[in-house]
């Protein structure tokens, strides 16, 4: 995607399939593997997600959490509506990035 018009990055976003973060509930959980790891994310009602697996698991200490800043295509520009969609990279706070996304799974809560 690096070196494409605005109006092609806005369409790919909009063409992007995935989850994206107004669909999502708090208590939601997402599965998402990458080329290298498995994560798991549970939405949170403050917008941030426990998020567990992964690097967060090797480096990190377990389970913590933090946000999503959105989605990457390997460029700059970040679909920030986006939280896992498979083809992209998830981008968190400082840096951190996952390797591609093969796969994404919602497991909504239940709302008995």
């Amino acid at each position: 995607m690096k070196g494409l018009p605005l109006d092609a990055l806005i369409d790919a976003a909009a063409s992007a399939c995935g989850i994206r973060r107004r669909d999502l509930e708090p208590g939601d959980r997402i599965v998402v593997s990458t080329r290298n790891s498995v994560y798991c994310l549970t939405a949170r009602a403050d917008g941030r997600f426990d998020v567990s697996g992964g690097w967060f698991e090797r480096e990190g200490g377990g389970e913590t959490t933090v946000e999503v800043l959105g989605c990457t295509a390997g460029g700059h520009a970040l679909f920030s509506g986006h939280i896992a969609a498979p083809g992209l990279f998830i981008e968190f706070p400082d840096g951190l990035r996952t390797t591609r996304i093969r796969s994404v799974r919602r497991i909504a809560v239940n709302k008995a």
